[in-house]
Formats: C-alpha cells, structure tokens, sequence
C-alpha cells in the first residue's frame, strides 16, 4: 500500500514540473516578444543590444501610465515590439516600459546617470535624438501669422559635461521644428568636458549627422557658462543670438515669436515660456506663464503675471514686461548684445549673470518680455551635478559685482541678509562702472518704481504701504468638500507634521490612515483647502504635471 501511495505521489510531482515548466516557456516566450528594447539607443551613438533572456524587467522611476500610440505616416510606431529605433531619424513613442531596467546594464545607466547628470539618462538615451512634444501654446497663438523677413538666427548651445543623448535631442530639436531660412547656424561650446562620448564621438558625429552651419568650438580650459556664452557670440554671424542650454528641446513654432519684436525693436530682449520636461520621467508638460522677478538675496524667482500685462486685445498671448529673466533660454540682437557689454567677464562660472543682464537691459534703455507664443522645454533638475573649480561660491562672488555696479544704496538690502560678504573680494569693477556711464544708464531706483515696483524694501529706502482692511464679522465661508490629498505613486496622504493648529508648520506625506482625522482636509466655497484648525497655504509655482507633482482627491462621503 505505501509503495503504491509513493508511486502516485511520485507522478503527481513529475506532473506538476512538466506543467510549470511549459507555463513558464510559454511566459518568458511572451515576454521576450511584447518587453524587448530592439536598436533603442544607450550611449547616443550607438544601439543598445538585445535583451538578454530570462531576465525579469522591473519597474523603476518613469511614467506611470502609457499614452495611446500616435500614427505616423499613416503606421502605428511600436518602440517596444519589432520595431528597430534609428537613433539620428528616430520616431520612438513614449511609453511607461521606457523607465524599466531590464538587466544590470540598465541600473548602472540609470544611476550614474542620475549621479553625473542629476536626471533619468536611461530614459534619455532610449528616447533617441527626435521625438514629438505636446504643442502647448495657446489656441490663439497657433492663429497668429509672422512676418517674412525676419532676422536670422545663431543659436548658441554650451555645454560641460552633458548627458550626449540630451545634448543631440536639443540640437535636433532645434533643426526638426526651426525653418532652415531663420536659422543661420548652430554653434556648440565645449566648456573643457571630461567626458569621452563628448570628444571623439561628438566630433564624428557633427561631420557625419549634422549640416554644415553646425560649428563646434572647444574651450582649453574650462571658463564657465557666462564665458562660454560670450566665446559663442564671438564665433556667431547671425543678426540675432539665441541662447539655449544643453538639455532643451524647442517646441513648434518657437523662433518666430522670439524674432518678431526683435525686428521691430533692436534694443528688445525676449524669453520663450520655459515648459518642464521631469528630470525623472523626461515627461514634457506646459508651464503656466510667469514673469520673472528677484529677491534680496538676489535669487531670481518665478511672479505672477500682473492682470494689466492681461487686459489687451491679444490677452494671455501678448508679450509680457518681465522685470528679470531666467537666464537659461533668450534672444537678443547680436550686435546690441555688443553694445550693451555682453556679459561681465569678471564674472565666474555661473549665477547671478541673469539679473545683471536683466538690469541692465532696463536700466540702460532696453526692454525684456517673455513670448507666450514662444516654448521651449528644459529639464528640470533637483541640484546641480558639478559644481565650480576650487569649490568657490560663484553666486556670492557674481552678485557682489552685481550689487556694486547696478544697485546703487539698495545693495544695502543684500548685505542686510549677507553681512558677512561686506569684506569678501570682487574684483575689479572699473570697466562695468564705466560701461554704465558710458550707456547712461538709469538709477536703481528708477528700476525698481517703474520695472519692478510691486519689490518691498526696508530701511530708509522703505515704500509706504497700503493700508489693509479686514472685515472680521465676515462669515467663515461653506465647506462643500471633505477628503484626502494622496501621491498616485506612493499611496501616501497629505497631513500636517505636527498638531493641525500649530501655525507655520511642515505638510508632509505619509501613509494614508483612515482613522486619522488630521488627514482629512477641506475644501470651502472661496476654493482654500484647509487643515482641520488652519488653512493650507498653497503656493503657486513651476509644476508638472506626473511625477511627484501628480496629485489626485478620494472625497469622504
């Protein structure tokens, strides 16, 4: 009887393994054939190799969930089946299996991508050098028609030590969706990077990949962003330079708007609306339109568009006064660029440049605005991957020169935050001193009462305020909503760091508890969301729209 059980027991095992066997054949079969990357380029220049079998794909930062295939030429392009991915022509749609590591290779891409790069290189180099971004301008900007003879273009690009695939995609980007007549030619800075791929490879493939106005000048030593900028307007032919950082893609009908009121107005300088493409997922997604502003630790920062810059008759798409620019993405006429001193060559590396130039264009007779019309997209990252030579400050020392030259008294505000920068070293700024005289250049003061007036100043220099009237019979306005602000990607909740009512405190996310009345939030008739005891301040800011950013509501009933 027992050997009799035996035997069964044996054929139930043998049964079993045979059965799991095929299921499994029949999976990673499967898999090979609906999860594989074919020809998806890794380094830039070259294709990744098939992926290896038996290799189970995993999840890692990326999008979390997969747009519907867009047709071209009349075919659906499938990137993650049959289809082989050209990296120079490319047409690789976007899909959540973009961010997945399949093997060894692939985390060792990622992470010391995001260690040298600070962004998702493993996505970038599947990406390829072309793809298709949203067009997110306004309805009314795609109606707008532009004149024919319009300036030409030098568009400068520096870069030091740049992921290669986000270098091309911007270049790329740049000849796919700019006319070939507005653009005069493309010129490259090296800034000295370290990085083999952007040596030989880069230089193989300007001569063999890309037309003949792609000029490509290397800097024997490294000299900085401002430095690099200035070698490049020094090598361009153009009428008009337009400057772009390294990890940009342009969107439809970007240069157009930029040019037109240079054409009508030499001493203007324009910006495109910078959209965001997620240093996480490469996502590109539109940015609400801003205007630039700065504060005392002259920091440049994003305000919001005052509604008199609104009330014309081209409304959201008119040309907006920007008090300062960002610094990254401009245009200007190349020879007023000339005139109006370039940058401050005592300047190191980078920081601070943007709101010299700012103050500059204003208060010597020029104007800055930022084109709604206008988009490019710049990936965002969360810190810079390399820093300055020798580690120095760059910011403190570029706006100290900034501060001496151009703010008068007022620089009194940034040391009033700094002292301890009132004895650091600047240089010598004779030369910018007299480049303001030499301009005639407007006070200070006149900056700030006529550019920038909505800036708070304290001290002798204070500006009276207007009074505030708070009616406090005023009715606590309706709740119409109670529930939960969750992550999508973590699960996690929205709750105050310590008690609802403690004022001034952090809103942190963390595991969502039912039970947990502090998690729940408000949401009133005058539309602020509120914590149990306090309202919840909410700041309006550069957002995207997946990722960390992405934020969804499950209403208590």
């Amino acid at each position: 009887m027992g050997s009799v059980t035996l035997r069964y027991f044996c054929y139930g095992c043998l049964f079993t393994s045979v059965t799991w066997t095929l299921l499994l054949f029949v999976y990673f079969n499967f898999s090979e054939e609906t999860h594989s990357f074919k020809n998806v380029p890794v380094k830039g220049l070259e294709p990744q190799k098939p992926i290896p079998k038996k290799f189970y794909p995993r999840f890692t930062r990326g999008p979390i969930r997969k747009p519907e295939p867009q047709k071209k030429g009349g075919k659906i392009g499938n990137p993650l089946g049959n289809h082989e991915q050209d990296p120079v022509k490319g047409d690789i749609d976007f899909s959540p299996e973009m961010g997945m590591i399949f093997n060894e290779h692939d985390q060792e891409v990622r992470d010391l991508g995001y260690q040298k790069h600070a962004f998702n290189v493993l996505i970038s180099n599947r990406l390829g050098y072309h793809r298709d971004v949203p067009d997110t301008r306004d309805t009314k900007c795609k109606e707008k028609s532009y004149p024919s003879d319009l300036p030409s273009a030098s568009v400068v690009i520096c870069f030091y030590n740049e992921a290669l695939s986000a270098l091309l995609r911007t270049i790329h980007s740049v000849l796919d969706r700019t006319p070939s007549y507005l653009l005069h030619e493309i010129i490259l800075v090296d800034d000295n990077s370290e990085f083999a791929d952007l040596k030989k490879d880069l230089d193989e493939y300007v001569q063999k990949n890309l037309p003949k106005n792609t000029k490509l000048v290397r800097n024997e030593k490294r000299e900085g962003l401002i430095r690099g900028r200035m070698i490049g307007a020094s090598h361009a032919t153009g009428k008009v330079l337009v400057f772009l950082d390294s990890h940009c893609e342009v969107n439809e009908v970007w240069l157009q708007p930029l040019l037109t009121p240079i054409g009508e107005d030499r001493k203007t300088v324009v910006c495109p609306v910078i959209d965001i493409v997620s240093a996480d997922t490469l996502t590109y997604s539109s940015s609400p339109v801003v205007r630039g502003g700065f504060n005392w630790g002259l920091h440049f920062k994003w305000d919001l568009v005052p509604l008199s810059e609104l009330e014309g008759p081209e409304g959201a798409t008119a040309p907006i006064k920007s008090p300062t620019m960002a610094g990254g993405l401009f245009a200007m006429d190349r020879e007023y660029f000339n005139e109006l001193g370039q940058y401050d060559s005592g300047m190191d590396i980078w920081g601070g440049e943007n709101l010299e130039i700012s103050f500059r264009i204003w208060m010597c007779g020029g104007r800055l605005l930022i084109i709604p019309c206008s988009r490019v997209g710049h990936i965002f990252r969360k810190r810079r991957p390399y820093g300055s030579p020798g580690g120095q400050d760059t910011m403190a020392h570029n706006s100290l020169r900034l501060a001496h030259v151009w703010m008068d008294d007022y620089k009194e505000q940034y040391f009033a935050l700094r002292p301890e920068l009132r004895i650091r070293s600047y240089g010598n700024i004779t030369d910018r001193v007299e480049l303001r005289k030499k301009l005639n250049c407007k006070s200070f003061k006149w900056y700030l009462d006529n550019i920038y007036p909505e800036m708070q100043v304290s001290g002798p220099h204070a500006k009276a305020q207007q009074p505030v009237f708070i009616n406090r019979a005023q009715k606590r306005p309706k709740i119409i909503k109670r529930g939960r602000l969750y992550h999508l990607q973590t699960n996690k909740c929205l709750v105050a760091q310590g008690h609802p009512s403690q004022k001034g405190g952090l809103v942190v996310a963390r595991e969502c508890d039912y039970n947990d009345q502090n998690q729940v939030l408000s949401m009133e008739t005058e539309d602020p969301i509120t914590l149990p005891s306090l309202g919840l301040a909410v700041f309006v800011t550069q957002c995207a729209s997946s990722g960390a950013a992405q934020w969804a509501s499950s209403l208590l009933l």
